[in-house]
């Protein structure tokens, strides 16, 4: 599903996750501590926020020794916060080294669910020309909406045997970060009926899928479709006189 918060005006915090979506660990310093939300903003992560139908990272940081649960992430101004579940022990202090871990399991399905959603857009946008309306994932299972006014059994068999045939493909996955004057001259950029890229973004992250799909996106992603592995439409239903749903899950 296509992620909208590009590039991010997140002063304190570098995200590495936009251009290496598999760092597992890494250091970071802290930069401000926000005891009210138990959150701590650092000079750099790879804990993806959530967005766009992503959810977030969960994972630990690690100081002293000792981890802290990482259990959610929120945006306040030019803010990340990695919200830490630290009981009763010291909460950590601005300017303290710290190391980050994700749950790498949980994180690298959700890349592959992620993945899927955009071979599923880019063939259903290449060979039927209906753009999503809405769309939602968790790790290894995921939704998404068209602008179709029929689905019948037939296409779903007929989607399911193209997508298999996109991973099998094994096409290469490549995310760039361009300027947005730049990016908006991609056409058909934004496969959504609504461009939710906000105004005042000033560079776009663009996920392409080499032959099939480009995108604006700002999730994270595995590097070939290969990695995707078989894909089964589970379920298919109307959400409306033009807006239908197919439900996809992963082995």
């Amino acid at each position: 599903m296509p992620s909208f918060r590009q590039k991010e005006a997140f002063a304190m915090t570098d995200l590495l996750y936009q251009t290496d979506s598999y760092l597992r660990e890494a250091s970071a310093r802290v930069v401000a501590v926000n005891q009210e939300l138990r959150g701590v903003a650092l000079d750099r992560t790879i804990v993806y926020p959530g967005g766009g139908g992503q959810p977030h990272d969960l994972g630990w940081l690690e100081t002293n020794g000792r981890a802290m649960s990482i259990v959610g992430m929120r945006r306040a101004g030019e803010a990340l916060w990695h919200l830490v579940d630290v009981g009763a022990e010291p909460f950590p202090s601005a300017g303290a080294q710290v190391g980050l871990r994700l749950e790498w399991e949980r994180r690298y399905r959700l890349m592959r669910t992620h993945t899927a959603l955009h071979i599923l857009c880019g063939l259903i946008f290449r060979d039927y020309g209906a753009r999503v309306t809405g769309g939602n994932m968790e790790p290894g299972q995921a939704r998404m909406d068209f602008e179709f006014e029929r689905m019948q059994a037939e296409l779903v068999r007929e989607i399911e045997v193209k997508i298999n045939a996109e991973v099998a493909a094994a096409r290469a996955v490549r995310v760039r970060i361009h300027p947005r004057a730049e990016a908006f001259q991609i056409p058909d950029l934004i496969r959504t009926k609504i461009n939710l890229l906000p105004a005042g973004i000033a560079e776009v992250r663009i996920v392409e899928i080499v032959g099939l799909d480009l995108q604006a996106d700002g999730g994270t992603h595995v590097a070939n479709t290969a990695e995707v592995g078989p894909i089964r439409i589970v379920d298919y239903k109307s959400k409306g006189r033009i807006n239908k749903r197919l439900a996809i899950s992963l082995e």
